[in-house]
């Protein structure tokens, strides 16, 4: 059978949430680098990032840095010099969107191409293939024939988000932040304009809806759909994340940990890439943690549940509805038990989030912190459970790689061999003078040699590999268990691979001939990149030269088709040619272009 290794890849917005991620069962896990990460205030120093490296390559799990933003001119020996501290500093692999890097003098290190380069066409990943990429990071759009249409026509490898926070655009196509506020989502400074609130209405001044988050989408969840997405050719499994919260790192990480290990016990052809059992002190459920709804987008095809219009925040979990109001307390239709210090929030009269902190949970009555104006049958949701987080802000998993032992004599030496679930395997070797002991002493002495303490390693097994009923002191068992683990652990550590690859600086012909705003070009270097590819005319980034009247956003999602207005469904009349969206901050033009199913934002002069 060919076993094919699966990577559950998690965030990390520092150090300790890197390291949590790795305690609840994340392969590997990806974190900013000190400038240049598409999220901002989500940078790390090297030192730490190196501390991160380190603690990973233990349970023989992966760390990739993101230094995925486009470049300015001025920046490039800054990124260089980073990159170079960043594989001495024994990371796995560099996660970029500037083509530049490919024309630095940079480390034999693993390149994987970021969501950022818009990877939805075979073509497209076919080239990052053969110019040396080892890992693309696809769109969150693609459907899973079209994944596996990819994965057919490739062999690099392919990985895909799986959950947590969706843009509404094409990564790495969208340009409105930069257009009305000067701060670029490509250059991980995004205003989030997708988020605000919106009224819709046609050229006759028809309003077709009003102050909603119509360009605000719910949260990706593919817990549904993991086994699908491996069959179709995933390897890389990834959470969305870099700005969140270790709880949602810790419970997040944790629940698609058990989901992949349900199906591995069942598909052996698929196996972890990393080391070690995971246990937890609490049992993981995504609805505990940040979320605006669930959807698991395009995967399946087109469908209507993917925004949240309602609001861009975090509902949690539904947990019931309003049966009575009392001026001092609550009563709610819920099989949930409550607890004090949770948080409940509910839609008000207006239509806004509302929510209301509980100081007490007594005999089935809820009584808030201040009582909200809240109707008797309105359904609420608890977005923060005070007992689930308080489980989570302390040590709430453990990893251990399993080992077992033998204890044998030689002559006149007694010797401990170990051998952990990777095959790896040491011996320690201590004089011995054979003592009878008066009882047998078989038990006690697995039972000295299974405290492993303070360690990585847990005691599957214990061999002893004499018939002789010895007297062996606990002072010398202790100490050969501590030497023998010592030297496992050092052996781990020395013979952890990682994968060094020369980034081909290829000659070949890039897809296309021309490359517009499009195509973040924003330093000379990755001018060049394309130039030496055939690229025939190059246009600057749109951070380099804002155009007036272009497209700032494109998306699959699309209004007319979310509000019964798709041509190909016929399901109401059009009226007005073209749409509008208004807010207090931004005006807003929609185009359509059916062809290709895709919604064009512009700015409205």
């Amino acid at each position: 059978m060919i076993h094919r290794k699966i990577e559950l890849l998690a965030p990390a917005k520092n150090l300790l949430c890197g390291i949590e991620a790795i305690n609840h069962g994340a392969d590997a896990v990806y974190i900013g680098a000190p400038l240049f990460s598409a999220r901002f205030s989500a940078g790390n120093s090297i030192e730490d990032i190196e501390q991160l490296v380190k603690y990973s390559h233990q349970y023989y799990a992966k760390v990739y840095v993101a230094l995925n933003t486009i470049l300015k001119e001025e920046e490039l020996p800054v990124a260089n010099k980073i990159i170079w501290q960043l594989y001495e500093a024994g990371i796995d692999a560099l996660i970029i969107q500037d083509m530049a890097i490919l024309e630095m003098d940079i480390p034999p290190i693993a390149l994987h191409a970021s969501t950022q380069m818009d990877n939805r066409m075979p073509d497209k990943v076919g080239f990052l293939e053969n110019s040396g990429f080892s890992q693309v990071i696809l769109a969150r759009e693609l459907s899973l024939s079209q994944i596996e249409g990819i994965a057919k026509q490739t062999n690099v490898s392919l990985e895909f988000f799986i959950h947590g926070a969706l843009c509404v655009c094409y990564s790495g196509q969208c340009y409105l932040s930069h257009a009305f506020s000067g701060r670029s989502a490509n250059r991980g400074e995004c205003a989030q304009y997708c988020r605000l609130r919106y009224t819709l209405q046609d050229d006759l001044g028809k309003i077709l809806v009003k102050d909603k988050h119509l360009l605000s989408l719910k949260d990706l969840n593919h817990s549904d759909n993991l086994e699908k997405l491996l069959d179709a050719g995933i390897s890389s499994l990834k959470i969305e994340g870099r700005l969140k919260e270790l709880s949602y790192v810790k419970n997040i990480t944790a629940y698609y940990r058990k989901q992949l290990d349900k199906i591995f016990e069942r598909r052996l052809e698929y196996q972890p890439s990393s080391s070690g059992n995971c246990s937890y002190t609490f049992t993981p459920c995504p609805e505990k943690s940040f979320n605006r709804g669930f959807t698991d987008y395009f995967l399946k095809g087109r469908k209507k549940e993917i925004p949240s219009l309602d609001t861009p925040k975090s509902t949690g979990e539904y947990i019931g509805k309003l049966k009575e109001l009392t001026p001092k307390y609550l009563k709610i239709f819920t099989t949930f038990a409550l607890n004090n210090g949770d948080g409940l929030c509910f839609f008000n009269k207006e239509g806004t989030l509302e929510g209301f902190r509980v100081n007490r949970v007594e005999k089935g009555k809820v009584f808030p912190a201040e009582m909200p104006d809240i109707l008797i049958g309105t359904p609420l949701y608890r977005n923060y459970d005070n007992n689930f987080e308080k489980i989570l802000s302390s040590q709430s998993a453990v990893r251990k790689i399993s080992v077992i032992f033998s204890l044998k004599i030689e002559k006149e030496n007694l010797v401990l061999q170990v051998v952990d679930s990777d095959g790896n395997q040491c011996e320690v070797t201590t004089f011995y003078k054979k003592e009878l002991a008066r009882t047998n002493q078989l038990e006690e002495i697995k039972s000295r040699l299974s405290k492993v303490g303070n360690t990585i390693f847990e005691v599957e097994k214990i061999h002893i590999e004499f018939q002789e009923d010895l007297f062996i002191p606990a002072s010398l068992l202790a100490e050969l268990r501590r030497k023998v683990l010592e030297l496992l652990q050092t052996t781990r550590e020395m013979s952890y691979f990682r994968k060094k690859t020369k980034t081909q600086n290829l000659k070949g012909k890039y897809i296309e001939d021309k490359l517009t705003y499009r195509g973040n070009v924003s330093n000379s270097k990755a001018r060049q990149f394309y130039v030496n590819r055939g690229v025939l005319q190059i246009d600057d980034a749109f951070e380099i030269n804002p155009l007036e009247h272009v497209p700032l956003m494109f998306s699959k999602y699309c209004l007319k088709y979310q509000l019964g207005y798709c041509p190909k469904m016929k399901e109401n009349q059009l009226s007005g040619k073209n749409w509008y969206l208004s807010s207090n901050q931004v005006q807003l033009k929609l185009e359509f272009d059916c062809e290709k199913c895709e919604m064009k934002v512009y700015k409205n002069a």
